[in-house]
């Protein structure tokens, strides 16, 4: 069987999806996931009486604990598949992402297996966010928008 007969026939046995179905799937666990990341920061809000803005870090890092904990149990790449980039929302994502590497090559030990292949993906993410707060705080800068204009005057 050549190349081209092969990718028809297995072209022919894909499953269709829906691209509708998919969306409105994405679209729910991704507001799902930010609906119990904004109940956890009313939580600390209520709670430790803290404002919003004080409310994020700690609502950041528990969002990351609990899709660490997810993953962890193989539940975050089931609801994953099902949901596909509505999961991405980006501080679960990201610890999803970096949580699959470390589990996946924690035979290797800790330095070069998990060490060394868990920065593989979060690398190149780290990489682009710094790369792009650089690039809008020149503009900011150039353009006399922002914070430090207003303290500066």
């Amino acid at each position: 069987m050549s190349s081209k007969e092969y990718q028809a026939f297995a072209k022919s046995r894909e499953p269709s999806r829906s691209v509708w179905t998919n969306c409105l799937k994405a679209f729910l666990v991704g507001g799902i996931i930010c609906a119990i990341g904004q109940g956890v920061t009313q939580f600390f809000v209520a709670v430790f009486h803290m404002t919003s803005k004080e409310a994020g870090n700690p609502t950041v890092a528990i969002m990351i604990l609990l899709a660490v904990i997810l993953t962890s149990l193989g539940v975050y790449d089931k609801i994953a598949q099902w949901a596909g980039a509505g999961s991405a929302v980006p501080v679960t994502g990201f610890a999803n992402s970096m949580c699959s590497a470390a589990i996946e090559h924690r035979s290797e030990g800790l330095v070069l297996g998990v060490g060394g292949n868990m920065f593989k993906l979060a690398g190149s993410v780290i990489v682009f966010g710094v790369v792009a707060a650089f690039v809008v705080g020149i503009i900011y800068w150039v353009f006399g928008i922002g914070a430090w204009h207003d303290i500066t005057g």
